[in-house]
């Protein structure tokens, strides 16, 4: 009777146990507006961690970008964000727009790229950064890491943003439009190649695109600000009516958390995420770049989840969980 009882009694404990390991969780993904290349990557995560990570129900945000993404985090809620580098650092560090809050943020994985557009069209008489003074300038919407490293490089080419400019907050998308009634003269725009709204604007009839280099401001934007910002090119190709390669600044994208996901939540994001990696590149080819070789301490300034770190320790890379960052100079 013994026997049959502890074996029921274990049966019981097992059916239990595996009810609990399928216990529904839901996560959402915060990403951007739906003109950038946050919201379809993040639409694309949320289905295929809903199919393959068993219990969990994952949704994709349309939101105002990175800032806000990390303050969604900072409510606890259980939430993964798209990020800026630069944003990221800031919350994590409680400075700029985070000013007094830090966020306990961890790095689940590098993503890709964000490349700076300064964008204007022919005929408004804007070839170089100086020329910006005294146009009317989209610098992105509030709550957006455009708006962050809008400034930076606005500052870094020798104006000012309050003074030298008539200003607008404005969406990619609603940038486009604005652009396209002129409505406004530029617009700076940070995000993955292509970028739908971009696109949109240089495939319009009887409008040629303009992109205007910027890379000379990336040393004096990381004097100030820390190793964030990479002189990089957009190729000439990639949107209809260039007529050379845009020399800019860039960033990394980062995907990250609150530190309270559990280890083994953030594993299996991870291991899903680049398990499927292909899926992902049919949703947006900047998912090419969510490469083993790029998740390393030094791309992100957040230290990495200790779940994230397992499951590369699994796949050969060692990643350093850096310890506290040293505070920059004050400034």
């Amino acid at each position: 009777m013994k026997a049959f009882v502890s074996v029921t009694l274990g049966a019981a404990l097992a059916l239990a146990g595996a009810a609990q390991a399928q216990e529904k969780y839901s996560l959402s993904i915060a990403t951007g507006g739906t003109g950038g290349v946050y919201y379809p990557l993040g639409g694309g995560m949320a289905n295929i961690l809903s199919k393959y990570v068993p219990g969990l129900q994952a949704t994709a945000e349309v939101t105002g970008g990175s800032v806000d993404n990390l303050k969604l985090i900072a409510t606890g809620k259980p939430y993964i964000a798209f990020s800026m580098a630069d944003a990221g650092q800031d919350a994590y560090r409680g400075e700029d727009k985070f000013k007094g809050t830090k966020v306990p943020l961890r790095t689940l994985m590098v993503l890709y790229p964000n490349r700076m557009h300064v964008v204007t069209i022919d005929g408004i008489g804007i070839t170089r950064m100086a020329d910006l003074r005294g146009k009317r300038v989209s610098t992105g919407s509030p709550g957006s890491a455009t708006e962050v490293m809008g400034f930076r490089v606005i500052e870094a080419a020798g104006l000012d943003k309050d003074r030298d400019m008539k200003r607008e907050r404005l969406g990619v998308a609603e940038s486009v439009n604005a652009l396209k009634d002129r409505k406004i003269d530029a617009f700076f725009w940070v995000g993955g190649l292509p970028t739908a709204a971009v696109t949109d604007l240089a495939n319009t009839p009887g409008i040629k695109i303009k992109l205007i280099d910027h890379a000379e401001t990336v040393a004096a934007m990381n004097r100030k600000y820390g190793p964030l910002y990479i002189e990089d090119v957009i190729p000439k190709a990639t949107y209809r009516g260039m007529d050379a390669d845009n020399r800019q600044a860039t960033v990394w994208n980062i995907l990250v958390s609150h530190e309270n996901l559990s280890n083994q939540t953030a594993y299996n994001i991870v291991k899903t995420i680049f398990d499927k990696r292909e899926d992902m590149i049919a949703v947006h080819k900047e998912a090419e770049n969510f490469k083993l070789e790029n998740q390393k301490a030094a791309a992100s300034p957040i230290p990495f989840h200790p779940g994230a770190v397992k499951y590369f320790a699994e796949r050969g890379v060692r990643i350093r969980v850096a310890p506290e960052m040293p505070a920059l100079p004050h400034h």
